[in-house]
């Protein structure tokens, strides 16, 4: 593995592991959003991904496809996919991890075990959701109710700032439509909460047309995943982990 710091990863990628989840970060959000979840779980990395344009990397171009965002990752996580790997993504970045586990099979490398959507429709079935048509003030008042869930008193200031971040991932958003999905030849597994008002879990079914899809329902609402819950541990590391 290379010894220079990796700008897609905050944090150095452990030895000794079985297995590592890429964890990709909600839109509008950095790789901070994980900052609850342990390193570990069970033998396995949990390695939070940073995107270009968001916290670290504001001083990169964010990008305007979930199609280009896919071939930066795969060029930049390339030398880590030599473990057994899964990706996670929740909401607008569940269309990432299937657009960067799309690319990765295409280019015929190590394919990854499983990839983890959660809380979002299947590609032919979206664009979807509220925030597609909210206003920049709606979509601060949202950045600042998911502030306060990660623990910190919003910033008015830094709020108005990562707005600008969020409505370009909502616009990419927006412009992901995908009436046939390319069929991945690695298991998905379509994850659903039980208090969504968000992406309700009935809305999920598609996701069989793109791959072998096992549903799973967990309890919580839309941003219980911030939290690293046990139950969602367990899913994400099974078949990873020192046991498996």
């Amino acid at each position: 593995m290379p010894n220079q710091r990796n700008k897609w990863l905050p944090r150095e990628p452990s030895a000794g592991v079985s297995g590592r989840v890429f964890l990709i970060p909600y839109s509008g959000c950095g790789a901070s959003m994980y900052r609850r979840w342990p390193p570990q779980h069970d033998g396995v990395d949990l390695l939070p991904v940073e995107l270009p344009g968001h916290e670290t990397r504001l001083a990169e171009p964010n990008f305007e496809t979930y199609q280009e965002l896919a071939k930066l990752m795969v060029a930049g996580l390339e030398p880590y996919l030599d473990l057994p790997y899964a990706f996670f993504g929740h909401c607008g970045s569940a269309l990432a991890a299937y657009e960067v586990s799309s690319e990765i099979i295409r280019a015929g490398l190590p394919q990854p075990a499983r990839v983890y959507i959660s809380s979002q429709v299947a590609p032919q079935d979206g664009p979807f959701g509220r925030f597609l048509q909210m206003t920049d003030e709606e979509l601060a008042e949202e950045l600042a109710t998911l502030s306060r869930q990660l623990g910190a008193e919003p910033n008015p200031a830094l709020i108005s700032f990562y707005v600008e971040v969020l409505r370009e991932d909502v616009e990419t958003n927006k412009r992901y439509v995908v009436p046939d999905p390319f069929r991945l030849t690695c298991p998905i597994t379509a994850i659903g909460w039980t208090e969504d008002v968000e992406i309700r879990h009935d809305t999920m079914g598609g996701w069989a047309s793109c791959g072998e899809t096992t549903f799973e329902l967990l309890p919580g609402p839309h941003h219980r995943f911030i939290e690293a819950p046990p139950d969602l541990l367990r899913l994400l590391c099974d078949g990873l982990g020192r046991a498996g």
